[in-house]
């Protein structure tokens, strides 16, 4: 029988980038969209305060883009300060790379197994699915998932009694499948 497992946000994750008031590279997602026009031409910004100081910093959504070439329920989400839309952004490759930011996802995420049922079978199969790109270690995942510790489940690893179609090592964002061998 096949489990599912979720690998779901609990939170916004924290923005990586250094301040300019303080020497803290860490900055919280208020939430908060500040939205200019100039005759026809809009700049949207997504306002994110530094963990230590408060000091706001923005980060571009939009820059000089022409009104019209706008959903208009893109801009009813920006004008409303639409908490799903932060997420959405945050994890838009775009606009990470043009605010030149990464994503802290510590203590931002919770595995949801289903249940411990599964725990005292012989073979377990299992599909992890990710809610949103979170990066975090499969190793991390299992060992979290079954009860196990790190050095355990690499132990399993080496030994071939924990098989999946994705390299375990590293970290993953995406969804895979792995099958755990008593």
């Amino acid at each position: 029988m096949l489990n599912n497992w979720v690998v779901m946000p609990t939170c916004l994750p924290l923005v990586l980038r250094r301040c300019h008031a303080c020497p803290s590279g860490r900055f919280r997602a208020s939430g908060k969209f500040r939205v200019n026009a100039n005759h026809k031409l809009i700049d949207a910004r997504l306002l994110v305060l530094c963990a230590a100081c408060g000091e706001t910093a923005k980060l571009t959504v939009l820059e000089r883009r022409n009104v019209r070439s706008v959903r208009p329920e893109l801009l009813d989400r920006l004008h409303d300060n639409d908490l799903g839309l932060t997420a959405e952004l945050l994890q838009d490759p775009v606009v990470r790379r043009r605010n030149r930011i990464a994503l802290d996802w510590d203590n931002a995420w919770r595995l949801d197994t289903g249940g411990s049922d599964h725990l005292d079978r012989e073979v377990i199969d299992v599909s992890v699915r990710f809610a949103a790109r979170i990066p975090v270690r499969p190793v991390r995942l299992i060992a979290e998932g079954c009860g196990l510790s790190r050095a355990e489940v690499e132990r399993l690893i080496a030994e071939g009694k924990l098989v999946s179609a994705v390299r375990l090592s590293g970290k993953l964002s995406g969804d895979f499948t792995f099958t755990l061998k008593r």
